[in-house]
């Protein structure tokens, strides 16, 4: 491996080391290894980058504490898979009808391609000119709505979802967004809170006008920090639960 300048424009304001955390979370972000695909060895980087193996060792140890990197003792260092599988239900319990655990599906109602508003547009950092895709859908248990979602997305990111047959999306979408658009769940930011339900909830979710759901609101970003997923998902509050294990 040559030594080459930093991918991107390093700040010189910062350390070598966190220079070089910044160019390795760019070039991780830009897909250059796969998920849970070894990166370079700290010597190959430190030639590519001409630093010290003690300089490219801090950056990783960066890498490794914002969880982007994980370390396996003599095999390497690994891009660390983030498990979003089970998030939403940390805070939504279901059961079937003869009362045992179930998760739901899901299901896509409505997708268009349009301009979104302000909020959505500052949050995912789009230019005034962009669309993004509209995602409307509901999750399901036997058949009947319990929660309901919209999410949007940039276009020019998930450009193959605008032709995707509505019945072809899954019911965890981050794996859809990895495999057909190369865009990688890194990281997402929550916030609860309690409403009363409208008339569009009631009409979904069978609840009654004005009773309280749950909306969680997230906003989702790749390993560059760069937020690409805004989805608002709500539900009764009956069936809501917070569990979290402290050590």
């Amino acid at each position: 491996m040559e030594a080459a300048p930093f991918v991107t424009k390093p700040d010189d304001r910062l350390p070598r080391y966190q220079q070089l955390r910044d160019d390795l979370v760019g070039r991780i972000a830009s897909g250059e290894w796969a998920l849970e695909e070894a990166i370079a060895t700290e010597a190959e980087l430190g030639q590519f980058y001409n630093v010290s193996t003690g300089t490219v060792r801090k950056a990783i140890d960066l890498l490794v504490a914002d969880g982007v990197l994980t370390r396996s003792q003599g095999k390497g260092t690994f891009i660390r898979r983030p498990r979003f599988d089970s998030s939403l239900f940390r805070f939504f319990r279901f059961k079937s009808r003869d009362g045992q655990p179930v998760r739901p599906t899901a299901r896509v109602l409505k997708r268009e391609v349009v301009k979104p508003g302000e909020e959505i547009r500052s949050t995912l950092r789009m230019k005034a000119s962009e669309k993004a895709i509209h995602l409307s859908r509901v999750r399901l248990i036997e058949g009947q709505a319990v929660l309901s979602e919209e999410i949007w997305l940039p276009r020019a990111r998930f450009e193959p979802l605008v032709t995707l047959p509505l019945g072809d999306f899954e019911d965890l979408l981050y794996p859809l967004y990895e495999r057909l658009c190369r865009q990688i769940v890194a990281s997402a930011t929550e916030i609860l809170k309690v409403e009363q339900a409208t008339s569009g909830d009631a009409a979904l979710l069978n609840v009654a006008v004005g009773s309280p759901v749950i909306q969680v609101h997230r906003v989702a970003s790749d390993f560059a920090g760069t937020p690409f997923e805004w989805r608002s998902t709500r539900g009764a509050a009956t069936t809501f639960q917070y569990q979290v294990e402290i050590r």
